[in-house]
């Protein structure tokens, strides 16, 4: 496997709509595509599944790592590790190792994955049983010798969904190979808009800092997008044309540079994240602080 670098690096999650309108249509080709556009990362996502063969990944592996391009896959939208039954807990077990087997053959190391639903029961026990699975989960991690990857619960949108910053950090707290996944445009929604100065963003990171350590920390995983919100959070991924919703990057690319964290962003906006990851990497190379 490839030695990850750790500077801060910015890509998009998956192929946005010029990718195709250029006449691209194979994800070997969005590591040249990625290149040109001068970003250094690109998130695969297995949402729907993982359905590929293990000599597809080895080609995509091949094509990002020929131009230094590195990937992170996003594991499937179903997991819910507060799923009361054991039969639907052990399949979200098994779209994670999946995930991380497929990222591997792609020379990547990281796997975002949303944590759970909140369901019928309370919020502390739908956390509560999250966490012991997140247990057994690490246990099945170590038993495959996937403990040097990092594997990123991810800060969640929806009021119904389980993820706010506090309860990704509690999780994380587990093990070392779980490393905080942060949506800031999640954190937004759910909140109803409360990312706006650059304070908003520092006391988040420096939370996650204070809980984790900053070796921990410094290499987190950031999903940012501008998201549609409502009463119960998040309704849908907006592009960097919003002025309605936010949030806005600038304020958090002064936040990084000043505590000195070096994550992947991953851009995540509605067909326009090339751009949009591209316009964020401008943005944090003309920050001054």
């Amino acid at each position: 496997m490839r030695k990850v670098k750790t500077v801060i690096k910015f890509g998009p999650s998956g192929n946005g709509e010029s990718f195709y309108a250029e006449g691209y249509k194979h994800t070997e080709q969005a590591a040249e595509y990625c290149r040109q556009k001068g970003l250094d990362c690109y998130e695969y996502s297995f949402g729907r599944g993982v359905n590929m063969s293990e000599g597809k990944a080895v080609s995509i592996g091949d094509a990002f790592a020929s131009v230094g391009v590195e990937i992170s896959v996003h594991a499937p939208y179903f997991i819910n590790f507060a799923n009361p039954a054991d039969e639907a807990a052990q399949k979200s077990f098994g779209y994670v190792l999946d995930s991380a087997k497929y990222v591997k053959l792609m020379q990547g190391n990281r796997i975002v994955f949303h944590p759970a639903a909140q369901g019928k029961v309370t919020r502390e026990e739908a956390v509560a049983l999250t966490e012991e699975r997140l247990k057994i989960l690490c246990d099945y991690i170590y038993l495959n010798g996937y403990e040097n990857m990092k594997f990123c619960p991810e800060t969640m949108g929806k009021l119904a969904q389980i993820g706010t910053l506090e309860e990704v950090i509690r999780f994380c707290k587990i093990d070392k190979c779980f490393v905080p996944a942060i949506d800031f445009g999640h954190i937004n929604a759910r909140e109803q808009g409360s990312l706006k100065t650059e304070k908003d963003y520092s006391d988040r990171l420096e939370y996650m800092i204070a809980e984790l350590g900053y070796e921990r920390a410094r290499n987190f995983h950031v999903h940012f997008s501008k998201i549609m919100y409502g009463g119960k959070g998040e309704i849908k991924h907006l592009t960097f044309k919003d002025d309605i919703y936010g949030p806005e990057f600038a304020p958090l690319a002064s936040a990084l540079k000043k505590l000195k964290l070096e994550p992947y962003i991953v851009s995540e906006s509605a067909g326009t994240q090339v751009e949009d990851a591209a316009a964020m990497k401008q943005i944090y190379n003309t920050v001054d602080i």
